[in-house]
């Protein structure tokens, strides 16, 4: 695949993108069926095939429960390979989300990302919104906390991964990308995304296929039928539904 501009970032992603959610978390899941978490063995295995593939990007989060550390361990002395970005604002611990977009517990937050993924510098991160996207970008401090990081070099680009679309039209005042759900039977964040691609902000399309519930042809060409996207993260355990949903890339 060929790797293509984040917006305005300096940044380049596939078009597909892996989320690494089921590498490190099965528990409070949102997906249809249970699954088993891989071993880290096959952890790094996965890892290896997703880029063999051409997949070019990889997305975590400290709240996807081992998932920085195994990609961490998984791209050791190749952080070249591909782009990582992972987020700020949610953990999960025994079996809950906690939240938290103090200014400390963001570098906090940062400062744990950087150990677990091996990296000095951090390619990208997103506030990790609990739903409250306005109330979190102008009454806490993990915006201007990220944009300080970012000033300091810590952080390559920032962004957000809210749930509304009046969170991501306010965050186009300070984001770098946006990450936002985008599917046939949820467009409703299509005029953003509009107005991010008129503004130079990426967009990273997360549950794209409604967390499995859509058929993957029909709902990647809907994806990637608007303008505005620059990638679409989709997380399996299998490689070979990720080299279906590359090939499907292929062809739009």
């Amino acid at each position: 695949m060929q790797s293509r501009p984040l917006g305005t970032t300096g940044l380049e992603v596939t078009p597909i993108g892996f989320g690494a959610f089921k590498i490190g978390r099965n528990q409070g899941i949102k997906y249809g069926s249970d699954y088993d978490l891989p071993t880290e063995s096959r952890a790094r295995e996965l890892i290896d095939e997703v880029l063999d593939l051409g997949i070019r990007y990889i997305d975590t989060a400290p709240a996807y429960g081992t998932s920085e550390a195994r990609i961490g361990q998984a791209l050791a002395g190749r952080h070249e390979a591909c782009l990582v970005s992972t987020k700020v604002g949610e953990t999960f611990c025994e079996g809950e989300s906690r939240y938290d977009f103090s200014a400390e517990a963001t570098r906090q937050s940062v400062d744990r990302s950087r150990e677990r993924l091996g990296r000095d510098v951090l390619d990208l991160v997103l506030v990790h919104s609990d739903g409250n996207d306005l109330s979190i970008q102008e009454q806490t401090d993990v915006v201007g906390t990220l944009q300080q990081l970012k000033a300091e070099g810590t952080i390559r680009a920032i962004g957000f991964s809210g749930k509304t679309v009046e969170g991501a039209r306010r965050a186009l005042a300070w984001a770098g990308v946006l990450m936002v759900e985008y599917h046939v039977e949820d467009p409703s964040h299509g005029e953003v995304m509009h107005e991010a691609r008129q503004r130079g902000v990426g967009v990273i399309v997360k549950k794209g296929l409604a967390s499995g519930r859509l058929d993957p042809e029909r709902a990647i060409r809907f994806v990637f039928d608007h303008p505005g996207v620059t990638s679409l993260v989709v997380g399996s355990l299998d490689p070979q539904h990720l080299a279906a949903n590359v090939n499907i890339v292929g062809d739009v």
